[in-house]
Parts: C-alpha cells; sequence; structure tokens
C-alpha cells in the first residue's frame, strides 16, 4: 500500500525536477532576441518600411506579452504616420503594462486630441454641430483651457488694414512707434 503511493508521488518528483532548469541562458536568450526585433524595427522604419516594423513589433509583443516597449514603439510609429487611432489602440495597450508610462500618456492625449479635433472641424464644416454634441464640445473645450491654464485657445485677432501709404495733402506723415506699446506681450510687436 505504501508503495502505491509512494511510487507515483516519486515519479512525478522526478519528472518536476528534469524540467526544472536555473533560468540562466534563456533570460539572456529572450533579450538577446528582443534586441535583434528592435533593431530590425529600426531598420525597417529607416527604409521607410513602418508596416513591416510594426508586424515585427507585434511579433515581439506575443513573445513577451508583459512587455510594454513593443506596444510604445508601435504607438509612436502609428502617431507619426498620422494614424491616430491606431496610435490610441497601442498607447493604451502599453499603459495596461505600465499606467506610469507619460510617453503612452502624451501619444494618447495628443492623438486623442488630433482625432477630436477633426471631428469637431468636420461637424462644423457641416453645421451639424448642435445640441448635446455642441455642448459635450464647448465642455470639452472649457477642460481643456483650464489644464493649459489658458482663457482663449485660439486667438482671433480682427483684421487690420495696411495704412495707406499715399499721402493726402494737409495730412502730416504718421510716425512708426520706436518701441511696442507698454501692455504688449508679443516681442513681434515691434517687426509691425
Amino acid at each position: 500500500m505504501f508503495r502505491k503511493r509512494l511510487l507515483p508521488l516519486l515519479v512525478g518528483v522526478a519528472a518536476l525536477a528534469g524540467c526544472a532548469t536555473d533560468g540562466t541562458g534563456t533570460t539572456a536568450k529572450r533579450a538577446a532576441v528582443s534586441e535583434n526585433i528592435y533593431a530590425e524595427a529600426d531598420a525597417a522604419l529607416a527604409a521607410g518600411q513602418s508596416d513591416k516594423a510594426v508586424s515585427l513589433l507585434k511579433a515581439a509583443s506575443v513573445a513577451h506579452p508583459v512587455d510594454k516597449k513593443p506596444w510604445v514603439r508601435m504607438a509612436q510609429i502609428r502617431f507619426d504616420a498620422t494614424q491616430y487611432g491606431d496610435a490610441i489602440s497601442s498607447a493604451q495597450e502599453a499603459l495596461a503594462r505600465d499606467p506610469d508610462d507619460t510617453l503612452a500618456y502624451s501619444i494618447l492625449a495628443v492623438s486623442g486630441l488630433r482625432v477630436a479635433s477633426k471631428a469637431l472641424a468636420d461637424l462644423t464644416r457641416k453645421n451639424n454641430l448642435q445640441g448635446s454634441v455642441r455642448s459635450e464640445a464647448q465642455d470639452l473645450a472649457k477642460l481643456l483651457r483650464t489644464s493649459l491654464g489658458e482663457e482663449v485657445l485660439v486667438t482671433t485677432r480682427p483684421a487690420t488694414r495696411p495704412a495707406s501709404t499715399r499721402k493726402t495733402p494737409g495730412q502730416p506723415a504718421v510716425a512708426a512707434p520706436s518701441r511696442p506699446a507698454a501692455g504688449s506681450a508679443s516681442p513681434f510687436d515691434v517687426l509691425k
């Protein structure tokens, strides 16, 4: 009876002991393979083959599912190619692996703003910005203004006509100011 219980236990322990490794070789090999994939992706990018680089990085993300590096690089590639939807997806994958990655947050935020800006511009062009969409857009603009610390996001200056160069008799010539107005904050006012 004792042998019937002990023998399978010993066989199981022996099998597990045979499978155990020290792990020193496998970690170094994985790191070398990862760096090789990243080097190939960089070479593909340099050759203008961004799709090949992304497919290599996707393979790296499958091989190392907890690594954020391939996702951040894919997000950057997609952002540079103005593929903001894909950039957002890749940045979110990177943030799922590392919630403190500031580059992924930056790509996510700027890509989202560019998608939103394009959508609002399209709606405005078609004059369909009304109702709840309009109020939500206004709320988002207000949030953006407070986040950036700006009262006005895009300044609109009234169109000014240049002063007439013709002199009419009886009017003295107007001298250009030698320095900007006291309340002016723009260093380019001198050039006007």
